[in-house]
């Protein structure tokens, strides 16, 4: 995947949109509350992945008050790694975060990503303490356990959409519809530094979720096993003298 736009702000934040009105103006607001106190230059992705409930009409209205943010409309839903995929080509970060925008993940965080990045290329978000109904917890915990298990993994929450990644992490990686879930081992098998750091979470307060059982643990075991075959048919080779 190429970036086609320059690398002039130090970050991008890029979040998918779907059907989330009611969260968005809280969102900005507190995203600009953070990220003024970062003195960073920065610009804010909303990729609206074929909303329903004028969720466009609500960015758009916000845009017209922060020269920062930038709107990318589907014409229809596509999926969350379309929508990563279509928002990092258009970024113009030298590091790019990624939430989501139902204000469970708490942009106040951002600081603890950037923190580790002198050391690391990725650092993911680890929701230590989730903030969700039992069931939703208990599908999520299960689903990490499968992924890690069958791609050999040790990442503790990989369903948290709050990550931080350098730009050229991007550069040769191609993206297919459902490799969110596996952004960390992607960028591992690239030969970046990969980390995780604690994160807070919080009970969504508007709109519904998109995520069930169904959807994160068994539509995501075709990807899984596309991450398996990919690590195991890895090149790898040594080189011990080139004239």
């Amino acid at each position: 995947m190429q970036n086609t736009s320059p690398a002039d702000l130090d970050l991008s934040i890029v979040i998918p949109v779907y059907n989330e009105r009611d969260n968005l103006v809280p969102l900005e607001k507190k995203l600009e509350e953070e990220l003024s106190k970062l003195h960073m230059s920065y610009e804010i992705i909303l990729v609206d992945d074929g909303s329903m409930d004028g969720s466009p009409h609500i960015i758009n209205s916000i845009k017209k008050n922060n020269s920062r943010l930038k709107l990318i409309r589907f014409g229809s839903n596509h999926g969350q790694s379309a929508a990563f995929a279509a928002g990092f080509k258009a970024a113009r970060g030298k590091i790019f975060v990624t939430l989501d925008a139902d204000l469970q993940n708490n942009p106040a965080d951002i600081p603890l990503l950037l923190e580790k990045m002198e050391e690391f290329d990725v650092v993911c978000g680890w929701r230590f303490k989730r903030n969700d109904p039992w069931i939703k917890r208990v599908s999520s915990k299960i689903g990490n356990a499968v992924r890690n298990s069958l791609s050999q993994e040790e990442i503790a929450d990989t369903g948290c959409s709050l990550k931080a990644f350098r730009r050229e992490c991007f550069d040769d990686v191609k993206l297919f519809k459902g490799m969110h879930r596996f952004f960390p081992t992607l960028m591992k098998m690239e030969g970046f530094r990969v980390t995780q750091v604690k994160v807070s979470h919080h009970p969504r307060l508007h709109g519904e979720s998109k995520y069930n059982i169904r959807n994160r643990l068994f539509s995501s075991l075709h990807d899984l096993m596309a991450i398996r075959w990919m690590k195991k048919r890895q090149i790898n080779y040594d080189i011990i003298q080139e004239d």
